[in-house]
């Protein structure tokens, strides 16, 4: 009677040994497959391991050696899921229990082995620095050496020491032609113009991460010019641009020009051979209450760094309070180019950041004054909570950048707002789990691309802040479930390095499938064949073929619609709110990893 059992277990090894044997032999001669989807770079050891299949496969997988010879893994193709954008069917090889530090493919007989990928700790850390490096090489006004820039140095473009003040920006003080100087600041996209308003989410991001992980970016070298200095790297960088957007601030009554740019787009030539006239234009009060927030926020982040920036912090508070005082007296003045183009010349056609409604970031700027200051005369001055939502931050809708600013500072605060802090903590948690509901089911198990919605122009930027806000409810949950949020924030950062429909890493330089022909001037212009490193691609776009008409798109699937042509400025552009979200993103779960808080099992 104990025979069989045994017998059986005899055979069953003898089959699963053979069976490793032949798929090993196998394996050896597989093509690399696009078919097989996972983050490029790799995975943590203790954390989720996921990659996924496109098409209609099953059976084993394996976990291979890099170079194809030894099976370290095998496991089982999960049921069939349905991508219930474009029907198509999908497996998951989850291969979460294998955590030897080493570099590895997946291998799926029949179909083929992945792009490399490794496993060990910090290894999303390059990426993180690669990203922040990102924006030295948006620098305007300054020489990229090739000690900092390597192959991608450049001479300085855009000096901006003569901006021409446009009639729609005309003071008494400073008619239309004044010539003014507002040097630095970070060229804003693909583009070589200069915005207030998308300063202000990019700016937030990054004094966000400082807050949040002041120890950890302390120790990211990013090879800049002040990378010897006493200020973390990340923190200097944001420095470049903050001292610009100082500089478009009227002196004389506290408003904010709402950008600084060219009359019209330049052609796609390198920043030192554009040189048309460059003006400041038009006072707003979405620029001023985004200048704002982001000089109080950075009033509080330079704080700790008086000795090294003296006085700057305090600076930074006094231009916040004047901008909130003109913005009380202009409360309604929206930016409105065509408007504007009709009653002055010359046109201005380039980036609009339009927005009809100031009301999230008056509840920004109101925020981040009253958090700084501890002046409820502030916070007294909006409703912090309008409605039921917690929308998902982006430039034109800043409302929850103000949630995550209290979450952080919550032991900090007065009788009078501490009093909202557990409605502050359902409105995060609320939108985390109606990010996460439902991921676990769908064809690439990430949190990004639960909608067709998802798939906007900036989508890879979507699916960065839809991280952050998981991370946010994962800081200040006090569920035992919270490293769930987690789990899907490191889900997202996947999806970003390649776990997703069309299988590119978004990320310029970072994986084996990158963006080759971004849409951006530099990468187009100075003769190398590799794109500038570690800027994000727009992503996936629905409306792409409409919206840029660049021919070369083969389908209009949602998840699909992606060209990697620099004429594709609708899902191939670059952008610094798109970069900075991935900066948080990959940084701070590297910062949490550090603290062993990454773990699959919970």
């Amino acid at each position: 009677m104990t025979a069989r059992p045994f017998i059986r277990t005899l055979f069953q090894s003898a089959t699963l040994a053979a069976a490793l044997i032949a798929g090993r032999v196998q394996a050896q001669n597989q093509p690399l497959s696009d078919a097989i989807r996972l983050n490029q770079l790799g995975f943590y050891p203790n954390a989720p391991k996921l990659a996924v299949v496109v098409g209609n496969v099953t059976g084993p997988f394996q976990v291979m050696t890099s170079d194809v010879k030894k099976v370290v893994f095998t496991g089982t193709l999960s049921e069939a899921r349905t991508n219930t954008i474009s029907g198509k069917i999908t497996h998951l090889a989850d291969f979460s229990a294998f955590t030897k530090p080493g570099s590895y493919v997946v291998v799926v007989p029949g179909t083929g082995h992945s792009y490399p990928f490794d496993i060990r700790t910090d290894v999303h850390r390059d990426l993180a620095i690669g990203a922040i490096k990102g924006f030295y090489y948006q620098r305007t006004a300054i020489d990229l050496p090739a000690k900092f820039a390597g192959k991608w140095a450049r001479p300085a473009g855009h000096p901006d020491t003569r901006v021409l003040i446009h009639p729609s920006a005309a003071s008494a003080g400073r008619p239309a032609g004044t010539v003014i100087s507002s040097p630095k600041g970070w060229y804003d996209a693909g583009d070589y113009n200069k915005y207030i308003v998308n300063s202000g989410i990019t700016m937030a991001t990054l004094l966000s991460l400082c807050e949040d992980f002041p120890g950890y970016v302390k120790n990211l070298n990013t090879n800049i010019p002040e990378s010897s200095n006493q200020v973390p790297d990340v923190l200097d960088e944001t420095l470049w641009n903050l001292r610009w957007m100082l500089t478009m601030q009227d002196p004389a009554d506290g408003g904010v020009y709402h950008k600084l740019t060219n009359a019209s787009f330049d052609g796609m030539v390198m920043p030192d051979k554009a040189t048309k006239d460059r003006y400041v234009v038009a006072k707003s009060t979405t620029a001023t209450l985004d200048f704002a927030a982001v000089m109080a926020q950075a009033s509080r982040v330079l704080k700790p760094y008086n000795s090294a920036l003296p006085g700057l912090a305090d600076s930074c508070l006094t231009a916040a309070v004047n901008a909130w005082a003109w913005a009380n007296a202009n409360p309604q003045v929206m930016y409105n180019q065509r408007e504007m183009n009709a009653r002055f010349d010359p046109d201005v056609t380039t980036g609009g950041y339009e927005d009809r409604s100031a009301d999230d970031e008056w509840i920004w700027a109101a925020t981040e004054l009253y958090v700084t200051t501890k002046d409820e005369a502030y916070y007294k001055a909006v409703n912090l909570f309008p409605d039921t939502r917690t929308p998902l931050p982006s430039w034109p809708m800043v409302r929850t950048l103000a949630y995550y600013t209290l979450a952080r500072n919550s032991s900090n605060l007065t009788a009078i707002v501490r009093k909202d802090v557990p409605k502050l903590n359902q409105h995060l948690t609320s939108m985390a789990d109606s990010l996460i509901n439902g991921a676990d089911r769908q064809a690439f198990q990430t949190v990004m691309g639960k909608s067709a919605k998802d798939f906007i122009w900036g989508s890879s930027s979507e699916a960065a802040n839809q991280g952050i806000a998981l991370i946010q409810a994962y800081r200040y949950s006090t569920s035992p479930n919270r490293n769930r949020y987690l789990r899907y924030a490191l889900g997202n950062l996947d999806y970003l390095l390649g776990r997703n429909a069309v299988g590119y890493s978004f990320v310029t330089g970072y994986g084996d499938k990158t963006p080759l022909h971004p849409h951006h001037r530099p990468s187009v212009a100075d003769g190398i064949d590799a794109p500038v490193p570690g800027l994000l691609s727009g992503g996936t776009n629905a409306n792409a073929a409409r919206q840029d008409k660049c021919s070369g798109y083969t389908t209009t699937i949602a998840d699909e619609v992606y060209l990697d042509a620099d004429c594709s400025y609708a899902s191939n552009e670059i952008a610094i709110n798109w970069n900075a979200p991935l900066v948080y993103l990959a940084a701070a779960l590297e910062a949490l990893q550090n603290e062993q808080k990454v773990n699959p099992g919970q």
